[in-house]
């Protein structure tokens, strides 16, 4: 306890440190407030059961709840996310993108504009199947076609305004803006889980299990989040020795350093390629009646075997496909070669290149299978009796998102302490970043 409160002491101290971390919170309460703002025209109280599930869930978390909401921010920055993975796949494929990204901080800059416009034109896209599909007609004030118009231009600006958030975060600001809000909607919706899954084992209507079963699910949910540290943490360090340069009375390299390849390379991606195919069978059986009774039914319901073995072996070879588009063995041996760098024992060239993919092919696979593992965790959660809201804390997108983001921010508040020559936030080790969900800014998002 105490070296809780000298470190905190000690961040108080500095004066950058306590500013950034204040104009955060100051931006955070800001995108809370506006996202209880309903569009206009809609009449909250015709909007009827708002529960959303499946892959509508998954946009609705990414929200806050915004979605379900019908909030003049329903569409969060999940445009911005789909623009931002789309130009990182066309930096993998298109020739051009991969000259911007070798430029430098001019070419970052011109993947940023193309980023923002392209997140503009997926914003209205989706504003107009979010308005036609998720608003029923009862609930609209206004004629109908005007309504569709000026949700359009409200939702689109809700979506540019939490990006501006989001990017003045990152600038004056603590740790990932577009992250830190995905987080934050999160967290919003973790004291209604705890209240209700009290409710259910203490509460007045408690349909039994009492305390002692609140004080195990407390202890596995905390042992989860280990795990699922572990597998973020977790990093592949391959040696690199410099070769050693004297220049006058100076030696230049002569070091050796570690190319640190994470076991979670792809980050959350797999799960959210996942949970996008799993929803096909859900809205098939919804457009197709006579499917209903079909052994599709079975791939729609998330807490039933066929579907968490599916989720499971998609999410597996979603990781291998990720992290081969995303991690370039060749480029990483060239920027090693150029730097007079080479792993010892390992002939530069394409024996570093086969040496790097192999050694990612090994680290891949069981960090494929953890993440299976936490993906499928919550269906299990539910079968031992946890509340569905509670149990999305117990692992899948939301506990790998709300882990990687707190390590991120908690390693750039480690970094400013140990610059003004502090300690850290640990008595041993440092705090490491994480890999998530691309953007195409400078900084990951999730």
């Amino acid at each position: 306890m105490k070296k809780l409160i000298t470190t905190i002491s000690n961040i108080w101290k500095i004066e950058e440190l306590k500013e950034r971390i204040l104009f955060t919170f100051l931006i955070l309460l800001i995108y809370r407030f506006v996202s209880h703002v309903v569009m206009p025209g809609v009449n909250p109280s015709a909007l009827g059961n708002t529960t959303k599930s499946g892959l509508l869930g998954l946009l609705d978390m990414f929200a806050g709840g915004s979605f379900s909401r019908v909030s003049i921010l329903a569409l969060g920055v999940m445009p911005y996310i789909s623009a931002s993975i789309v130009v990182q796949l066309l930096g993998v494929a298109v020739p051009s993108f991969q000259k911007m990204q070798k430029e430098g901080a001019s070419g970052q800059k011109k993947m940023d504009q193309i980023t923002r416009y392209l997140t503009v034109l997926i914003t209205i896209v989706q504003s107009i199947g979010y308005v036609k599909t998720q608003v029923p007609v009862e609930a609209i004030l206004m004629p109908v076609t005007l309504f569709y118009i000026l949700s359009v231009i409200v939702l689109t600006a809700g979506t540019l305004f939490v990006m501006w958030l989001g990017e003045k975060i990152t600038d004056k600001g603590i740790g990932n803006g577009v992250s830190l809000i995905i987080m934050i909607g999160i967290i919003a919706r973790l004291p209604v889980a705890l209240s209700q899954e009290f409710s259910d084992k203490v509460g007045a209507s408690s349909t039994g299990g009492g305390p002692v079963a609140l004080v195990i699910e407390t202890v596995a949910l905390f042992a989860v989040v280990m795990f699922t540290i572990l597998i973020v943490q977790g990093v592949r360090k391959v040696p690199v020795q410099y070769a050693k340069k004297i220049v006058g009375n100076r030696q230049f390299g002569g070091v050796r350093q570690y190319i640190p390849l994470k076991v979670n390379a792809a980050g959350v991606m797999p799960i959210i390629f996942a949970q996008a195919l799993m929803f096909i069978p859900g809205a098939l059986t919804s457009f197709v009646p006579s499917l209903q009774g079909s052994w599709l039914i079975q791939f729609s319901n998330p807490v039933s075997l066929a579907y968490s073995l599916t989720f499971a072996i998609l999410i597996i070879l979603f990781t291998f496909f990720y992290t081969a588009i995303t991690v370039n063995p060749v480029q990483m041996s060239d920027d090693m070669k150029k730097n007079g760098g080479f792993i010892p024992g390992i002939k530069p060239g394409l024996a570093t290149s086969t040496f790097i993919d192999d050694v990612i092919s090994k680290i891949t696979f069981p960090g494929a299978i953890f993440l299976a593992i936490i993906a499928i965790l919550p269906s299990i959660a539910v079968k031992f009796g946890i509340k569905q809201e509670f149990a999305q804390f117990f692992g899948g997108t939301s506990l790998l998102i709300l882990v990687g983001v707190v390590l991120d921010t908690l390693q750039q508040i480690e970094s400013y302490l140990l610059m003004r020559h502090y300690d850290g936030l640990m008595k041993t080790g440092r705090i490491s970043g994480r890999a998530g969900v691309p953007a195409a800014s400078s900084n990951a998002v999730l």
